[in-house]
């Protein structure tokens, strides 16, 4: 392949522009010089063997203030080669899935040299942004114009760039006649269908296709669970204590939905090419820093960092800190219950309307709470696992996860338990659970949907019509796109989306065999969070470049711990009922050994197998022990 470069001629003198490079006003001229002469070298000079041009008016000339703003393209036999040189997998005409090699093309379904729609949109962009940022410094000493961006053999230009401040932001572009085409068929009009998951992964790339896909499959699992749950609430709304049987189902829909979706996963990854590419070897993460070396493994020139020091700073700094915000968790939980007390004991006073009222104020206060904690641990966490300087972006992903699943998981649930197996108060347990998932499910959709759409109609007041063109018509000169599109916020993935999943999934879960509407609430929740992200991705955000993944990653470890500790939770809810209770008066002993032994047979049966080891990177299950 190497050899293959230099006999291809992949220069187009016309060429769609699909990424938007925007340097920082006042760079230098040198420096814009330089960047675009390495993008536009071929690949054995050391190039991207790209298409660049600066942004310019319809009638052809430069554009006063937005010199700094460069469109990348590429021609078709350019991405052509980039599909191989990343591993794309892609169906052949036997129906088989191989990995894309340019001298077997025409064995591949669909394939004409004249099909620039062989590739979707998205892996044209992945594959761009893939030969940008594997740019890499070869004599340059330091970038030109700035001798302080020193640089080396090997280091990334394009992350040199990014940490310098010298690019200020790097986006693919909409297309917004096909943008216009997904977003009806996604949420343009108003019918119960399935969502157009090959259209989305198609456009936005199949990380946010998989999370979409995870969301809808979640919803429609939840359907028994609430048509059970709602004649179950209705005919035995008193009677607190009769959920044996629904505790039973809960015991097998927590383990059953999470099984089928891994064999539903499989079969889509598969279509789509990403279940059988093969994993390349990670490189250092943007953030990682050290002093110059010798990896011992790929021979190359980067920053190295003592694992020593990094465990140090987990162990000493990080962990403690953990445990100090789970202890004030703890006591804001203790408040809270003083909180119930006070207003029971008022209740019990005044018999009103206002007292029945003020029964639910402490559990409204205390999700809202628990909702801003959550929010201002999440700032720290990401601060402290930075500040751990993880070498590889999959380590500093699961060293974060499990730092944020841990306190939201004591944040949101400790009080649940407290209720349920110190207190014994099922009334309360309902009506605490009720609470605080209604509440968090308002201000989740507030804050997530809501509020930045306002701020971003607010922050292009003056061009929300031209803005609304973009989003539904085609009518807007390339310029004013690009200026419309780089002001928008920027989507920061999917992180906070599983997470607000989890959390409902441990809900419904846990303990809805005592308050059978969970099911129902959350399918009303994830119905709006449907149509609330799909507007997020295609009128709030920029288009996020594509990401290759067979599967939700570390978030199937994450849902499966859950699923094993709802399995243990219902369980213990089953021995404490009084039917079952009933049926053991004599012998409690007997009681308890029944109970432990189903929970060690479940949980055996449910716990979540290790994730296989893959070449340069932390598996979800070593992060479990290696601490926080």
């Amino acid at each position: 392949m190497k050899e293959s470069w230099s006999a291809f001629d992949t220069f187009e003198p016309h060429f769609r522009p699909l990424v938007v490079i925007e340097l920082a006003k006042g760079t230098k001229e040198e420096t814009k010089e330089w960047l675009t002469q390495r993008i536009v070298d071929k690949k054995k000079n050391g190039g991207a063997q790209l298409l660049v041009k600066p942004l310019v008016k319809e009638n052809g000339g430069k554009i006063d203030g937005n010199q700094n703003i460069y469109l990348v393209g590429a021609s078709h036999l350019r991405l052509l080669l980039g599909a191989e040189t990343v591993g794309l997998v892609k169906e052949c005409n036997d129906s088989s899935m191989r990995t894309f090699t340019y001298s077997s093309r025409n064995t591949f379904k669909d394939f004409a040299e004249d099909n620039h729609d062989f590739l979707t949109m998205a892996e044209r962009q992945y594959i761009i942004k893939h030969e940008l940022e594997n740019l890499r410094a070869r004599d340059e000493k330091m970038i030109p114009g700035y001798p302080q961006a020193k640089l080396y053999p090997g280091k990334s230009i394009i992350r040199r760039l990014l940490t310098n401040g010298i690019l200020v932001q790097i986006f693919p572009l909409h297309d917004s006649e096909k943008l216009k085409k997904l977003r009806y068929a996604w949420y343009g009009q108003m019918k119960i269908s399935y969502q157009p998951l090959d259209e989305i992964r198609c456009y936005f790339g199949e990380t946010v296709a998989l999370y979409f896909g995870f969301l809808e499959y979640f919803t429609f699992a939840l359907v028994p669970m609430a048509l059970i749950g709602i004649p179950y609430y209705v005919f035995a709304w008193e009677d607190y204590d009769k959920y044996v049987m629904f505790a039973s189902f809960n015991l097998l829909w927590s383990t059953v939905i999470l099984e089928v979706w891994k064999r539903y996963c499989a079969t889509m990854t598969y279509r789509w090419g990403t279940l059988l590419m093969k994993r390349q070897f990670e490189e250092p993460r943007p953030g990682f820093h050290g002093v110059l070396g010798i990896n011992p493994v790929t021979g190359k020139e980067e920053p190295v960092y003592s694992s020593i020091k990094r465990q140090i700073r987990i162990y000493l700094v990080s962990l403690p800190f953990v445990c100090l915000c789970l202890y004030f968790s703890l006591n804001v939980m203790m408040i809270y219950f003083e909180l119930e007390t006070w207003a029971l004991d008022f209740h019990e006073e005044n018999e009103s309307c206002f007292s029945n009222l003020m029964l639910f104020v402490p559990s409204i206060i205390y999700a809202i709470v628990i909702e801003m904690m959550n929010r201002a641990y999440r700032y720290a966490a990401e601060f402290l696992t930075s500040w751990e300087n993880h070498r590889l972006e999959s380590s500093y992903q699961n060293h974060l996860i499990l730092k944020v699943l841990v306190f939201n998981f004591l944040n949101c649930f400790a009080s649940l338990f407290y209720i349920a197996f110190v207190l014994f108060d099922m009334k309360l347990l309902r009506q605490s659970l009720a609470t605080l998932l209604i509440t968090s499910q308002i201000l989740n959709q507030f804050v997530e949907a809501l509020l930045p759409y306002w701020l971003q109609k607010r922050r292009h007041k003056k061009v929300k019509k031209r803005m609304y063109s973009l989003k539904m018509d085609t009518d807007l000169s390339l310029f004013e796109q690009v200026n419309l599109e780089k002001e928008m916020g920027t989507y920061i993935g999917t992180f906070d989306d599983y997470l607000e999943l989890f959390l409902l999934f441990g809900y419904v879960s846990l303990f809805s065999c005592v308050y059978p509407l969970a099911a129902v609430f959350a399918v009303l929740n994830n119905i709006t969070e449907m149509y609330s992200d799909a507007l997020k991705m295609c009128r709030v955000f920029k288009r996020p470049f594509s990401e290759l993944t067979a599967n939700i990653g570390v978030w199937q470890l994450a849902f499966e711990t859950m699923s094993v500790i709802s399995v243990v939770t219902n369980c213990a809810l089953i021995g404490l009922s009084p039917q079952v209770n009933a049926l053991f008066s004599e012998s409690k002993t007997d009681l308890i050994l029944i109970v432990v032994l189903v929970e060690v047979n479940s949980c055996v049966a449910e716990a979540p197998a290790p994730a296989p080891c893959c070449g340069g990177r932390e598996t979800p299950s070593t992060v479990l022990y290696n601490g926080l």
